[in-house]
């Protein structure tokens, strides 16, 4: 069976007075990985011509290629070759790393031609271009690369995808789309585009990367405890998972650390909600949320302070609110006998069990 068909370059006849081109020699590579002949091209009909671009970029004459193969589809507008024709074009622009100008021809390739053997090598081209993009390369502005070509990569990676849906290719893109939103900072989108690859490549060396990366990217939604603690749930989630899954990994990455680090910011913002409420004359609501901690969160740093604040709240609450709560004496030890003791811990557990500081 023949695999694949290539015109690797012209037999040339070398006579008394000189080279003479006798026609452009075919070849297939068959099943024993070997080149066979299989005839020749004029070098004056299309496929000789097309012959003639191709070598021209094989020998690094990038612009001759680009002229060749330019005037070639204007000659031949309904060719069987055409197709490959816009391939090399776009190849030899891309050569002279002018990447913008190159995806004309890759595109057109990909939404004129989605059945041809060019189709698929024309997206890995827009992948190799959308990586540079997505990785800090700028489009050129008068000669010079200024403008910031994110959108450009991000549209790329994303019609990769919608092309060839579980391909590698598709693989490849989406982890790089992910990777993209991450080190831009846009980590809800990193969070939705991670989730979609283990979705999609649930096989992929990739899987360890994007769990962890999940866990990253939720907790660096969480902008501080006065504002919304979903992050942190999320991210908490995220770590539990992947130690449950992967303890190998997480062992690795240290995500117990940051699991500990999780612990600790939650509480501190339950501490903090607590402190609100008792700011503003509800004293139930804060007791409510002191408990909530405590159960949650006993051995955290925040715990210890929120038992000094829980003494502090007990004189102010009803009886009946009183009679449910938990025995803070035994948990914390004596009360507290004026202001000067305020704030300070007599926990013989205090500094125990301190954060980690895994980083994200």
């Amino acid at each position: 069976m023949k695999r694949a068909a290539w015109p690797l370059g012209a037999a040339v006849g070398l006579g008394l007075g000189g080279p003479t081109v006798v026609g452009q020699q075919h070849y297939i590579l068959s099943e024993n990985e070997t080149w066979e002949a299989v005839g020749t091209f004029d070098p004056l009909s299309p496929e000789g011509q097309l012959t003639q671009a191709r070598r021209a970029l094989a020998d690094g004459l990038v612009k001759e290629a680009q002229k060749l193969a330019a005037a070639w589809i204007d000659r031949n507008q309904h060719h069987p070759l055409l197709p490959e024709a816009y391939l090399i074009k776009g190849d030899a622009l891309k050569a002279q790393a002018k990447y913008y100008d190159a995806l004309f021809d890759y595109e057109h390739v990909a939404r004129t031609f989605p059945a041809s053997e060019a189709f698929v090598t024309a997206l890995e081209r827009e992948y190799e271009i959308a990586r540079l993009y997505a990785t800090g390369t700028k489009r050129k502005l008068l000669g010079m690369r200024l403008l910031d070509a994110g959108d450009e990569a991000q549209e790329l990676l994303i019609l990769i995808q919608e092309r060839l849906p579980g391909s590698a290719l598709a693989e490849r893109a989406a982890i790089e789309l992910a990777d993209f939103y991450y080190r831009r900072g846009r980590m809800q989108l990193a969070v939705n585009m991670y989730t979609i690859f283990l979705e999609n490549h649930p096989r992929s060396r990739h899987v360890s990367k994007a769990r962890w990366a999940i866990s990253i990217a939720h907790l660096a939604t969480f902008k501080g405890p006065e504002f919304d603690a979903t992050g942190l749930h999320d991210a908490r989630r995220s770590l539990e998972v992947l130690m449950n899954l992967e303890p190998a990994t997480a062992e690795r990455v240290g995500a117990d650390a940051m699991l500990i680090r999780v612990d600790e910011m939650d509480a501190r913002k339950l501490l903090m909600t607590a402190q609100w409420y008792e700011r503003t004359g509800d004293p139930i609501a804060a007791e409510l949320i002191l408990r909530r901690l405590l159960e949650r969160y006993p051995r955290s740093v925040a715990a210890t302070e929120a038992l000094t604040l829980a003494h502090r709240l007990l004189p102010q609450l009803p009886a009946t609110v009183r009679a449910t709560a938990p025995n803070y004496r035994s948990l914390r030890g004596p009360m507290p006998s004026g202001p000067a003791s305020a704030g300070k811990s007599d926990d013989p557990a205090q500094g125990r069990d301190a954060p980690g500081g895994g980083q994200p």
